[in-house]
C-alpha cells in the first residue's frame, strides 16, 4: 500500500472550497474524472463529523482502487479507516512521525508538507512515503507562496516521491510539468469547478501526456 506511483493526481477536499456541493459528491465525481488520491482536509469540523465524512469518502475510494488519506491526525485517520495521514510542519511536532507509524502501522501512507530545500532534505531522514512542496502559486488556502524557482532543486534533493501544491490549474500546471513535476495535488481547481468529472480530467490528461 505505501508505494507511490508517479503521474499522480491528488485532490485535497475541504467542504469550503465545494461551493455548498458535499465532500461525497466532489470525491464520486472527481475518481469518475481520474483522481488518483484524496486527502479529507477540515479544519473546523469536530472529529466525530470528520470521521463520518472521511468513512463515506474511504468506501468511495475503496471500491475504485483511489488511496484515502486524512489530513492532520494519525487517530482520526485510524478511526476512518483511511489508507495514511498527511501532516503539516506543526502536526509533525503535535504528532511526531514516530507517532503516526505506530498509530497507523507500517503500511499506512505518512505524507509531509515542505516549503524549503531545508525541510526536504529534513523528510529525507523521515519514515514518511511522501512529501508535499509548496505553495508554488498564490493561494487562498496558504499565505506565502514559495513560487517554483526550486523546482528542479526539489527534484533532486528528495528520496521521496514529491508532489507540488498551491494554487495549481490548468493555466500553469505545465510550468509545472516542463520542469519535471510529476505528481500534483490540487483542492479548487477540481473543487470548485463547474464540472469535477471534466476538470479532474483534463488535469489528469496533461499529468499522463508530459
Amino acid at each position: 500500500m505505501r508505494k507511490i506511483d508517479e503521474r499522480i493526481l491528488y485532490l485535497i477536499i475541504s467542504e469550503e472550497y465545494c461551493r455548498g456541493r458535499s465532500a461525497i459528491d466532489i470525491a464520486g465525481d472527481a475518481i469518475a474524472g481520474g483522481v488518483d488520491m484524496i486527502q479529507l482536509r477540515e479544519k473546523t469540523k469536530t472529529p466525530g463529523e470528520i470521521i463520518q465524512l472521511a468513512r463515506g469518502i474511504k468506501k468511495l475510494c475503496v471500491e475504485n482502487n483511489v488511496k484515502f488519506i486524512v489530513n492532520d491526525d494519525p487517530a482520526i485517520a485510524k478511526e476512518a479507516g483511511a489508507h495514511g495521514v498527511h501532516l503539516g510542519q506543526d502536526d509533525a511536532k503535535r504528532f511526531t512521525i514516530a507517532f503516526a507509524r505506530k498509530i497507523l502501522g507500517k503500511d499506512a501512507i505518512i505524507g509531509l508538507s515542505t516549503s524549503s530545500i531545508e525541510e526536504v532534505e529534513r523528510a529525507n531522514t523521515e519514515d514518511v512515503d511522501y512529501i508535499g512542496f509548496g505553495p508554488v502559486f498564490p493561494t487562498v488556502v496558504k499565505e506565502n507562496c514559495v513560487g517554483i524557482k526550486d523546482i528542479e532543486k526539489v527534484l533532486k534533493t528528495t528520496k521521496k516521491p514529491v508532489f507540488f501544491i498551491g494554487g495549481i490549474n490548468l493555466s500553469n500546471v505545465d510550468e509545472l510539468l516542463m520542469k519535471g513535476a510529476k505528481n500534483i495535488a490540487v483542492i479548487r481547481a477540481i473543487s470548485a469547478s463547474d464540472d469535477v468529472k471534466i476538470a479532474a480530467g483534463k488535469l489528469k490528461e496533461k499529468l499522463e501526456k508530459a
